[in-house]
């Protein structure tokens, strides 16, 4: 069985119906987990919610609020501050920070042995420390 943490990048794809992602995410076999984290629904919520009032929000509401009823969004897991602040003195180490968000996603991927699915190439960076990546896009 593979977990699949399905990062920012890879929810909005499916808020906006990509063809590539809804495939990949269709033909998982049954023992695969896909899931998402608070941080990721966060941003994409943030997303939405900065959006002015009308048509275009509710409509993007909604396909988040279908995307959210079929993936679901697993609580942080415990001791992920610990990966989260190895990390962030790592990368910052090597000059090469990563966002806040990032950060947390990719510690709560290695803290669960989660495969990264993500098209951000800020997340290479920190590839070589464990984490598994795929990308469902390209």
């Amino acid at each position: 069985m593979n977990k699949y943490l399905l990062d920012t990048s890879t929810l909005s794809f499916l808020v906006h119906d990509s063809p590539q992602v809804k495939r990949h995410f269709r033909f998982l076999p049954q023992s695969d987990y896909p899931f998402t984290c608070p941080i990721v629904k966060g941003e994409i919520l943030f997303g939405i919610f900065r959006l002015p009032e009308g048509k275009r929000r509710r409509d993007l509401q909604q396909k988040a609020n279908d995307v959210f009823s079929v993936v679901p969004c697993d609580p942080m897991p415990e001791n992920v501050e610990e990966t989260y602040a190895h990390i962030k003195v790592a990368t910052e180490q090597q000059g090469t920070p990563l966002d806040e968000c990032d950060l947390w996603i990719a510690a709560t991927a290695l803290v669960l042995d989660a495969i990264l699915v993500t098209s951000d190439s800020d997340f290479q960076r920190i590839a070589g420390r464990g984490l598994r990546l795929e990308d469902w896009v390209n």
